[in-house]
Formats: structure tokens, sequence, C-alpha cells
């Protein structure tokens, strides 16, 4: 009985391999994730994805005044995100491999900062408000303790390479918003020293304009 129980259910197995019933095949998840990893990030990394990367560097730097770069490791994605914000407008930040940056930097006025590309930084290309852009980056790396961890390795302006300490030199110059106050304020001012000046009796400018006036009326 139980060789006959045995032959039965192979033969029952054998008729459902041999059968006409339609078997479905379901893709596997390796397949989808795998598929999910190409894309935009398969472009980057291919030769015309570099070569578009490479050309679009060079577009930012042909309109920059200058570039300075700082290590680029440990910030959460909120921090840099906050960093982005504080950049006054025309400035903007990167994180750029060596090689591509090197790349970029060559044949450019700022072809001097080449020795810059080592180890993974971040690269600021500032088009106008440079004492600004620096001044944000300060105020940025003290809020979030960031001075011993991120400090400025250098800059370039102007085809000249700028150590930490010539950035943060050119860091202190007054930022656009601060000129344009400045300049706002010296253009208000000049109406009332004018007044004072003409109303002093003893200036020159008044015994000046009265004398002139004196002569008029005598002609």
């Amino acid at each position: 009985m139980r060789t006959t129980a045995l032959l039965a259910a192979t033969a029952g197995t054998a008729a459902a391999f041999t059968s006409n019933t339609p078997v479905v095949h379901r893709p596997s998840r390796v397949s989808r994730s795998v598929l999910r990893m190409g894309g935009s990030s398969a472009y980057a990394t291919s030769l015309e994805g570099k070569k578009e990367r490479v050309a679009t560097l060079k577009e930012r730097l042909d309109t920059s005044q200058m570039v300075f770069t700082c290590p680029a490791g440990g910030l959460t994605v909120a921090e840099t995100q906050t960093l982005r914000r504080s950049l006054p407008e025309g400035s903007s930040v990167s994180v750029v491999k060596n090689k591509l940056m090197a790349r970029a930097l060559e044949g450019t006025d700022y072809e001097v900062a080449t020795d810059l590309t080592k180890g993974p930084n971040m690269w600021f290309f500032i088009e106008e408000d440079i004492g600004g852009t620096i001044k944000a980056f300060n105020s940025f790396a003290k809020d979030y303790e960031k001075k011993e961890t991120h400090s400025i390795i250098g800059g370039a302006m102007e085809g000249t390479l700028y150590d930490p300490a010539g950035v943060k030199a050119i860091g202190a110059l007054p930022s656009k918003d601060e000129l344009i106050a400045r300049i706002a304020g010296g253009i208000n001012a000049v109406p009332t020293k004018l007044a004072r000046v003409i109303k002093a009796p003893n200036s020159k400018l008044a015994r000046a304009i009265k004398l002139a006036t004196d002569e008029n009326s005598s002609d």
C-alpha cells in the first residue's frame, strides 16, 4: 500500500509540471532595487555626465568674482540647507569631487586654486557680495560650532591664491549691503552739511555767495 501511495504522489507531481496550467513569474525584489540605482546617478558618473558637470562648473567660475573652500564632511542635511540659505544672493556652495574641480579650474583665472583640491571639500562661488558671503559662512561656523572642523582652507580671486588668513582679511571688508548703507547715509548727509556750511556766518562759502549776490545786485 505504501508503495502504491508513493507512486501515485509522484505521478501527481509529474502531472503538475507537464500540465497546460500557465506559470506566473514574479519579478524579484532584487531586480527592482537594481533599477532604482540607475538614472541620474548613473549618468553623473558616466563620461558624458562628468563632462557636463565640468562645463557647468566652468560657467560658475566665469561669473564668480571669488571662490573659497572648506571641508565638506560632517554636516547634516539641515545644516547644509541652513548654510545655503544664509548666503547672499548670487553666492552658492557645492560639494565637488577634486578631479572634476581641478579640470574645471584649468585655463581659468582660478587655476591657482588647483592646490586646494585635496580632500572632500565644499566650494563657494561668489558673484557679487564677497564680504557678505565670507561673513555669512563665518557666522554659520560659529553658530553651529564648526570653526574647528570646517575652517576655511583657502580661496582665489583675480588670479591670486589666498591662504585662510588672506580670505579672512577679505571677509573683513564691508559687505555689499554695508557699502550701500554707507553710500546712502553719505548722500543723505550732504544736503544737511551743505546747509550748515552755507548758514555759517564766518564761512568762506557764505562770504563768497554774499559777495556774488551783491555784485549781481549792483549790475
